[in-house]
């Protein structure tokens, strides 16, 4: 069913590309997302102040080039990093630091699986406290690396009801949650009637072999994509991907999802979107402000749309580019 989904919206992207681009020229040209450039008699000029005019000749070529590539404003010309709404460009450096809260009323657990014996499976409340730090790095336009830990992670999974093991009313641990690398890669570019292609190759370390509710126990591998078209109504990626644990010892579907993101006004940016893993799937919306060129705040929250995702998972954090 998730593939036929997929197809229709593949198709959407295709249909719409025509449309979409019919009313992009009144839309002004950007450098970097919520910065507008004026055009002059002479030249594209648009410093924030002289201190910024050593860069007039490189600027003034990037805004020629957001002219004949409206469909770009919402999000320019970097590749798409593994958080929503956001872009690393060549040789730029993203740091984000964020704290993320997620409860899910009904987790799955077996108490085997927590060190208490009973090969069954309950379902009760699990709560999660993740303080995160995020790396990227434009390494060429197609090339872009990530880092991403849960440097500190505190999570409590409650007993249920039903549950008759020697599991104490509320599991708690505590320490370094998951820790993953990502490598990007961007086939081509988007294009006045193609979508943008890129694919990415994700690990997770096994650095908790010995705790049980916190962080990975075992190798995970990712493989998946992402395709990207602009319109004048918001820009749509697509993506899907399939995984391989050594703990399970087979290849499944991955993480799956749309996202819709949309540039308003100079500071502000909205992302929508649907996120998915096997049969977890999410609601997910997030406003971005941009503070200056360097700083933006990223607020979002994630709302569970079938009985095994988390209910609710807010997100706040500071995102620096250098």
């Amino acid at each position: 069913m998730k593939s036929h989904v997929l197809g229709v919206l593949v198709l959407i992207l295709r249909v719409g590309t025509a449309a979409g681009q019919e009313g992009a020229a009144w839309n002004p040209p950007l450098l970097s997302w919520g910065e507008r450039a004026e055009k002059t008699p002479a030249l594209l000029l648009p410093f924030r102040n002289v201190r910024e005019s050593g860069t007039e000749t490189a600027l003034a070529r990037e805004t020629e080039q957001w002219e004949s590539r409206p469909y770009l404003r919402d999000r320019g010309d970097g590749i798409h990093t593994s958080l929503l709404g956001t872009y690393v460009r060549k040789h730029e450096l993203l740091l984000y630091l964020f704290y993320e809260y997620t409860r899910t009323s009904k987790a799955e657990y077996k108490p085997s699986d927590l060190g208490f014996g009973l090969d069954r499976e309950f379902r009760a409340k699990k709560e999660e406290h993740e303080g995160l730090i995020f790396l990227s790095y434009g390494i060429t336009d197609r090339l872009a690396v990530e880092f991403e830990s849960a440097v500190y992670t505190a999570a409590s999974q409650t007993r249920a009801s039903a549950d008759p093991s020697a599991m104490p009313q509320t599991f708690r641990e505590s320490g370094l949650g998951d820790t993953e690398a990502q490598i990007r890669f961007r086939w081509f570019e988007e294009t006045d009637t193609r979508p943008e292609l890129i694919s990415f190759f994700e690990v997770v370390f096994p650095l908790q072999q010995h705790k049980r509710l916190i962080g990975t126990q075992h190798w995970e591998l990712s493989l998946g994509a992402l395709l990207t078209k602009g319109f004048s109504w918001g820009t749509i990626t697509l993506k899907g991907s399939g995984s391989y644990s050594t703990g399970e010892g087979k290849l499944e579907l991955g993480d799956y999802g749309i996202e819709y993101v949309k540039r308003i006004g100079d500071q502000w940016r909205l992302v929508l979107a649907l996120e998915g893993v096997q049969d977890e799937l999410e609601a997910v919306a997030e406003i971005q402000w941009e503070l200056s060129r360097r700083v933006t705040i990223k607020l979002n929250s994630g709302f569970g749309l079938t009985s095994k995702a988390p209910n609710f998972a807010p997100e706040i954090g500071v995102l620096f580019r250098f």
